[in-house]
């Protein structure tokens, strides 16, 4: 399973579900009890997730660093999304944010969903391949698509899982009820956030790179251009970037789909 830290996901999440929850309305929050939130990282969608329902919400992950963020907002307990320290029937929803593509057996993890959970079984995936940028520094839009490609190209899980969720949640004996779209949009512009400069100074080291160096340099296996070329050109970028931000002209905006597929557990 791949790990991420509690500061990139505050920064990848930031806002997330602040503009619209449209695409929750399937999880029939004001009617559940009792709710998991696996894999809930820093505990953002598990916020969410309390304010809308009077449910009892417990967030579950692997990585206690993470669940020390998530306990601001909800109870907490470490465990593993395919090993849950979780009863037969515990909750009537069992939800997860990003997870599930980040897993390299993601099928076994909903089975896991499907014997916990005594109705419902949500499951938020981003489709990593749909990610646009719009930015004022032009190179910007390019190379980060450049980047993403091949990133996704190295990582050794399964980060486009919207074609095939149905068919997971089938083999789970999960019934599929709908898939909905979200789209969280971040955006960048004057005044500037302590996260927004804490960006700026990742892209000027080349930090946003060296985090993902394992699955780039697998991506660029085969490939004219190497490691060292690609973070040379993203320390360049980043100190346009900053440059830009000096002046208050910098502005970004990125957009991240994300389904959000919900079904029934099948009665045996």
């Amino acid at each position: 399973m791949r790990r991420f830290s509690a500061e990139y996901l505050s920064q990848t999440r930031r806002g997330m579900w602040a503009d619209s929850q449209a695409a929750l309305v399937d999880l029939d929050l004001p009617n559940r009890t009792r709710i998991l939130d696996v894999g809930c990282g820093t505990g953002e969608l598990s916020r969410v997730v309390a304010t809308e329902s009077p449910a009892s919400v417990v967030g579950v992950d692997a990585d206690r660093n993470l669940l020390k963020v998530a306990t601001d907002h909800v109870p907490v307990v470490a465990g593993d999304a395919v090993r849950l320290p979780v009863v037969d029937n515990g909750a009537d929803l069992v939800v997860c944010q990003a997870l599930l593509s980040n897993l390299p057996e993601p099928g076994a993890a909903l089975r896991e969903f499907a014997r916990v959970s005594s109705d419902l079984v949500g499951a938020i995936e981003p489709t990593n391949a749909e990610v646009s940028v719009e930015s004022t520094v032009e190179r910007e839009e390019k190379l980060d698509a450049r980047v993403r490609e091949t990133y996704l190209r190295g990582v050794d899980t399964d980060v486009s899982l919207g074609d095939r969720m149905g068919d997971l949640f089938d083999a789970a004996e999960i019934e599929p009820i709908s898939t909905r779209r979200y789209e969280h949009t971040k955006r960048t512009a004057p005044p500037y956030t302590e996260l927004d400069l804490e960006a700026a100074t990742r892209k000027c080291s080349g930090a946003g790179i060296e985090t993902h160096e394992r699955e780039i340099r697998r991506g660029l296996v085969g490939r004219e251009t190497t490691y060292d070329e690609l973070k040379t050109a993203w320390r360049d970028m980043g100190r346009e970037v900053a440059e830009q931000m000096a002046a208050g002209t910098y502005e970004r905006i990125e957009r991240v789909p994300f389904d959000v597929t919900v079904g029934r557990v099948v009665d045996e």
